[in-house]
């Protein structure tokens, strides 16, 4: 089996005792040399996995000190189901239609002050390079924004109910080229926030909504690429 493999059957085990809380908030990860003898990885193998899951905002590394689980936001009932890549995906079609929606509203309706708001998380956002850890709580709380200055209350009271689970649970299943420590990669999905934010603050509703449609879009299509090459190396392992 390839690296890639190998990284990504160690991140999925990690990530199910984390999820499970097998391995508690606050708990640090087992030692590299401990990761490396359990599963029969190289350190490589080891480093890769503990970084696709700090980019995934379910660790944080402190120099000399190893890697810590943070606390996982807590998954609401509408979410507790959503396990397969397929429930993910149907996870985003749902959020396409609702948050194109609600951003073509706040376009028609925001206040000064809310378009102050989501200007302020937009650059939050933008200086998560320097900590990917924070990059679920950031992107989060840009899409809450948006969804608040819609002015129906049933928007912001959705999006919230959803919490960050919605932005953690497609980020587990991300390939490594599309998480937020990749510079490309922030880069673009940086620029896809900052077109909605720009619609907004137009006050053009058809474009805040073709910016939130692409912006989640493009997100679905990253996962439907990774479930695609994960079909491919199943199919690999299982020799067909």
């Amino acid at each position: 089996m390839n690296r890639r493999g190998l990284a990504y059957d160690l991140v999925e085990e990690l990530k199910r005792r984390i999820l499970s809380g097998e391995i508690a908030p606050g708990d640090k990860l087992p030692a590299e040399n401990s990761l490396v003898d359990e599963f029969g990885v190289s350190r490589t193998v080891v480093r890769e996995a503990v970084s696709r899951l700090q980019a995934a905002g379910l660790v944080e590394t402190f120099q000399g000190r190893g890697s810590f689980v943070l606390e996982v936001p807590e998954r609401t009932s509408g979410l507790r189901e959503v396990r397969s890549h397929e429930d993910v995906l149907e996870l985003l079609d749902f959020r396409i239609g609702v948050e194109s929606e609600a951003a073509g509203l706040a376009a028609g309706r925001r206040t000064d002050r809310q378009l102050k708001a989501i200007e302020r998380a937009l650059a939050d956002f933008r200086r998560i390079g320097d900590d990917p850890s924070r990059s679920v709580e950031a992107d989060f709380a840009f899409h809450l924004k948006v969804a608040s200055a819609s002015g129906n209350r049933f928007y912001s009271d959705l999006i919230g109910s959803l919490g960050p689970m919605m932005i953690m649970l497609p980020r587990t299943r991300l390939d490594p080229a599309y998480e937020m420590s990749d510079a490309t990669h922030l880069t673009r999905v940086v620029l896809e926030h900052e077109n909605i934010y720009d619609a907004i603050a137009r006050s053009d509703p058809e474009a805040a909504r073709a910016a939130a449609r692409v912006h989640l879009s493009n997100t679905r299509h990253r996962l439907t690429s990774e479930l695609s090459s994960e079909c491919r190396l199943r199919e690999r392992r299982e020799g067909r």
